[in-house]
């Protein structure tokens, strides 16, 4: 018998007809059944921060592989937090859901929610919120977009005259679009919702770094930080990384009172010039017998092996020709050297060989000279055939204009020859036929003086008034110690060329210093490998070691971290702060000398350069420059001849393909060169321009 169940009085009929009707829905519709037997409202409530695993929900129903309502794709996707669908796919949900008529499906413990027509829409969490890592607090959300979760239960009412307000779905109640602004779409992949989430964390640290700051954000800029040092500008960016200009720019640690304090005397090194036979290594021995620098019993020796073999009178040329093909034939071959000191400065002779056979063992020994001293012989005919016909007086003389060397010294010798006898007219004969060639050739002031190498005279002491009194000039050692200071560039990154190499308890290396200071704690790189070097031990003329050496000096190092036979004279030892640069073509301006024929592009000649020797080839003569203006051709030269001229650029054929060397304007020793062909030299020239590889 049915009861009242409209009286307030019959509460059991009451929750009688609660329970049937209940029942009566739940029959009747098609039941959301994902993968469950029915909805469990008093499951375990949802976790957002729990991981995803790999048989899905279970407490929800949802299986690893299964559609939702006959919709496959939704059995696909990764469930960060229950309820975000995408747009599109929402819609086609709401068809299906709705095609069961099912309205109870957010049912509380408490009750039911009467079922009402119309579509539906699920609220849904922002895009850019990690579902992670849920917020504590949030600002309250339109109740169009309010958040359906139905296993949590409903929040506590807030005041007593306030209904409790529940988050629900909202079910046939369409959502105002002017209620809030609109929302970017879901991410599509996983990728998407990573990238998603990256941003919404750097939005999060950039509002907080706002906050702290006080500023005004505009959204444009993203804040500075309040603290902490802040990135380079670009322009210091730049120099930092311009190593070059900075090693450049660098000044010196110490004064130069200081410098010369602490590395004592003044270095200078001697060549000695000049045709066959003139008197060059007489001249270098009589001068280290007469500074002390060989002993009374080394001398003797000397003296009776060369009246043994015949050559009494060249015992004193022995001091600097060492080897026996040397004494035997009484000619230079390779550059002798020698060591020798005053009260004022310290100096290195190099006796260059006189033959025209050995002219290219000469140049390595002019590019490290800083004083040249071309010896003329006085005697009847020599003189002649040394200058006149074709000897090597005027090639000798050339090449100094290309060694660079600061001074230069004509000392006319043999003046006590039976055909001179200290002849005034002789002398005078030789100055006036030499002095105007020099000017013009070379640009250099020279200074003449007449000597005998043999018996010494005029060498230390000067001439006494009994032999001659028409020269009142002083003496060849008086005159060195009286030259001015030569500029050295002490401050310069260290750069060293490898005139020659050898074993002995090790790498052994020999070189003239062009710029810089070196010191046995120095750590070096050789160029071109880009071999990173240590010095053992270091050596100036002596045996004995030195900690140091300066600009200009002559030594000789024993490397670590290098073999032997990874050396070539020409390499270049120098300093990380600074690397001598190695090129395959360069721009140089070019003086043509002798030349029998034409040149043009496409001609093949050897490259004489600091310690360095390599074929060469023309790749393109640029431009012709004027004899007395400079001034530059806008065409290029089909050709030049000798007396010319001109700017070419050459390109490095032989060894590596590679060449070290220098601007003239930044390293005179690494940017002047000579070129030769069929054992003549046919120009000398200076560098311009460096073609680098990224150019």
């Amino acid at each position: 018998m049915a009861g009242n169940f409209d009286s307030w009085e019959d509460a059991a009929n009451q929750e009688e007809d609660l329970s049937r009707r209940a029942q009566n829905i739940n029959i009747n519709a098609n039941t959301f059944r994902p993968g469950a037997n029915s909805f469990q409202p008093g499951a375990a409530s949802f976790q957002p921060g729990q991981q995803y695993q790999q048989n899905g929900y279970q407490n929800y129903g949802y299986g690893q592989q299964q559609g939702y309502n006959q919709y496959p794709q939704y059995g696909q996707q990764q469930y960060n937090q229950y309820g975000q669908y995408q747009q599109q796919q929402q819609q086609n949900y709401n068809q299906g859901y709705n095609s069961g008529q099912f309205a109870a499906y957010n049912q509380t413990p408490g009750g039911f929610q009467p079922r009402q027509g119309g579509p539906i829409s699920i609220a849904k969490r922002s895009d850019s919120q990690p579902a992670s890592a849920p917020t504590p607090q949030q600002a309250p959300a339109p109740a169009s977009q309010t958040e359906a979760n139905p296993t949590a239960p409903a929040p506590k009412p807030q005041a007593a005259a306030a209904p409790p307000k529940a988050k629900v779905l909202s079910i046939g109640v369409p959502t105002a679009a002017s209620a809030s602004p609109k929302k970017p779409a879901s991410p599509t992949t996983k990728d998407e919702a990573a990238s998603s989430k990256v941003d919404a964390g750097s939005k999060v640290s950039a509002a907080k770094a706002v906050e702290k700051s006080g500023e005004k954000v505009t959204g444009k800029t993203s804040p500075a930080p309040s603290s902490g040092k802040s990135s380079p500008t670009p322009a210091e960016a730049k120099k930092q990384r311009n190593a070059e200009e900075v090693a450049a720019a660098q000044t010196a640690d110490v004064d130069q009172s200081v410098l010369e304090e602490m590395y004592g005397k003044e270095h200078v090194n001697i060549i000695f010039i000049g045709h066959v036979d003139a008197g060059k290594s007489t001249l270098g021995g009589q001068v280290l017998i007469q500074t002390g620098m060989v002993d009374e019993r080394t001398l003797e020796k000397y003296k009776r092996d060369a009246k043994d073999a015949g050559r009494e009178t060249w015992y004193i040329s022995w001091v600097l020709d060492l080897n026996k093909e040397e004494r035997a034939k009484g000619k230079t071959v390779e550059v002798g050297r020698g060591f020798f000191e005053t009260d004022k400065r310290r100096y290195t002779i190099l006796d260059a060989p006189g033959h025209k056979t050995y002219v290219p063992n000469m140049l390595s020994g002019a590019a490290q000279a800083d004083v040249a001293i071309l010896v003329i012989s006085a005697r009847r005919g020599e003189f002649e055939t040394g200058f006149e016909k074709g000897g090597q007086t005027q090639e000798h003389a050339m090449l100094i204009k290309t060694t660079g060397a600061k001074e230069l010294v004509v000392v006319v010798n043999k003046m006590d020859d039976p055909t001179v006898e200290w002849s005034k007219e002789r002398y005078d004969e030789i100055v006036g036929k030499l002095k105007p060639y020099l000017k013009k050739r070379i640009g250099l002031d020279s200074t003449f003086m007449p000597i005998s190498a043999q018996t010494g005279v005029n060498v230390r002491d000067r001439i006494p008034p009994s032999v001659v009194d028409w020269y009142k000039g002083p003496s060849l050692l008086e005159f060195l110690d009286g030259m001015a200071k030569i500029q050295r560039n002490l401050n310069a990154p260290f750069m060293m060329p490898v005139g020659a190499k050898y074993r002995d308890m090790g790498t052994m290396i020999e070189g003239r210093i062009e710029a810089g200071v070196v010191q046995k704690t120095s750590t070096l790189i050789m160029m071109p490998n880009r071999e990173e070097v240590g010095i053992a031990a270091l050596y100036g003329e002596t045996e004995d070691e030195i900690p140091y050496a300066t600009c200009g000096d002559q030594v000789r190092m024993r490397l670590r971290g290098i073999e032997e036979e990874d050396i070539m004279p020409g390499f270049v030892l120098c300093s990380p702060k600074r690397l001598v640069h190695c090129v395959k073509e360069f721009e140089a301006q070019i003086n043509i000398v002798e030349l029998k024929s034409i040149l043009s592009a496409g001609f093949n000649c050897v490259l004489h350069v600091h310690a360095a020797t390599e074929e060469v080839t023309f790749a393109a003569l640029l431009h012709k420059l004027e004899p007395r203006t400079g001034r530059k051709s806008k065409k290029p030269p089909p050709f030049a001849a000798k007396g010319q001229n001109i700017i070419a650029r050459l390109q490095v054929t032989s060894g590596g393909g590679k060449i070290c060397v220098e601007r003239f304007e930044d390293y005179p020793q690494l940017g002047r060169f000579t070129l030769r062909d069929q054992g003549q030299t046919i120009a000398v020239g200076k560098i311009t321009k460096l073609i680098l590889d990224d150019e």
